[in-house]
């Protein structure tokens, strides 16, 4: 049944029930004369008048009565049905398209994805990673995940957490055999991971102290596009890489790699999670945001009240 036919339907039930075209069009919230050629519509398409109108009262025809009395039962049905369709929004259901770097879906994966599916295992996430900022309404996302300074302006957004860093890592050997720089300066004397950006261009290290900001244009043996291969690459004493400090952070912690120019790094702006302002948003959405701000709210605390943990 489209739904034209059912606004039919139900226009008919409304006036037969108010006994008035200008009571059943407030209901509906029509204009009177809209009211009036949806039903001047659907009696010509019966062949018969439902209504008998004078400028003081309406009436329904005995083909109007008996119209009202076989489609009430089944609108009802419907109108049921309907309602069953929607309570069950009150269990979270359906597919969530969210686009994000892949170095933030890196570190929400686990807290904040897979944590959301098991709390949730009647939803499907789609889940895409990709360099480039995309217009998540234009390509058909329900949320995005970027750095503070990159969600736009007019999208609601969410902080997942406390600000991040950068992170510079080499082997223990490799600086046991070059040794570690001073200085940011001091890299153009050493094998650095070269770092290529989405659009093309050979990203330059940035580094920031007591105010004073450098940009470093590396060189090395390697240029590549994404962070798993460089970090193999660190990992085999080939050179020194510039990383997001999450994405080496379990290999600082075992030994694997040494930290080098840490008081150049300072912290960068946390990640969020944003989407566009919306009327009906899903129950899958609603409890996915909620989450996000669960995780953002605990991050928070863990950075401010250490000691806790």
């Amino acid at each position: 049944m489209s739904r034209q036919i059912l606004g039919e339907l139900e226009a008919v039930l409304a006036i037969a029930n108010r006994g008035s075209f200008r009571a059943a069009a407030l209901e509906l919230g029509l204009s009177t004369t809209a009211l009036s050629n949806l039903i001047g519509k659907l009696e010509r398409q019966l062949g018969v008048r439902l209504f008998n109108r004078t400028t003081r009262s309406v009436s329904l025809t005995d083909a109007g009565r008996t119209f009202v009395e076989q489609v009430s039962p089944a609108l009802r049905d419907i109108q049921d049905a309907m309602a069953a369709v929607r309570s069950q929004q009150d269990t979270p259901s359906g597919t969530l398209r969210i686009n994000a770097f892949a170095t933030a879906a890196r570190e929400v994966f686990a807290p904040l994805v897979l944590a959301f599916l098991q709390r949730y295992p009647q939803v499907h996430i789609d889940l895409v990673t990709e360099g480039r900022i995309v217009d998540i309404v234009a390509e058909g996302f329900d949320l995005g995940i970027r750095t503070a300074d990159l969600v736009p302006s007019d999208m609601i957004a969410v902080p997942l957490g406390a600000p991040r860093s950068f992170a510079l890592v080499a082997t223990p050997a490799y600086l046991e055999e070059h040794g570690s720089p001073g200085a940011p300066p001091d890299l153009l004397a050493h094998q650095c991971i070269r770092v290529r950006l989405p659009n093309g261009a050979l990203y330059r290290w940035h580094f920031e102290k007591d105010g004073n900001a450098l940009l470093i244009d590396v060189e090395g043996p390697i240029t590549l596009d994404e962070a798993s291969l460089a970090r193999m690459a660190v990992l085999d004493g080939i050179g020194i890489g510039f990383f997001m400090e999450a994405n080496v952070r379990d290999d600082i912690a075992a030994g694997r790699l040494e930290r080098v120019l840490q008081d150049w790094t300072p912290p960068t702006s946390p990640l969020c999670l944003y989407y566009p302002g919306r009327k009906n948003p899903s129950a899958a959405f609603r409890a996915f945001v909620n989450m996000a701000r669960e995780l953002g709210k605990a991050a928070t605390r863990r950075d401010l009240f250490p000691a806790e943990q």
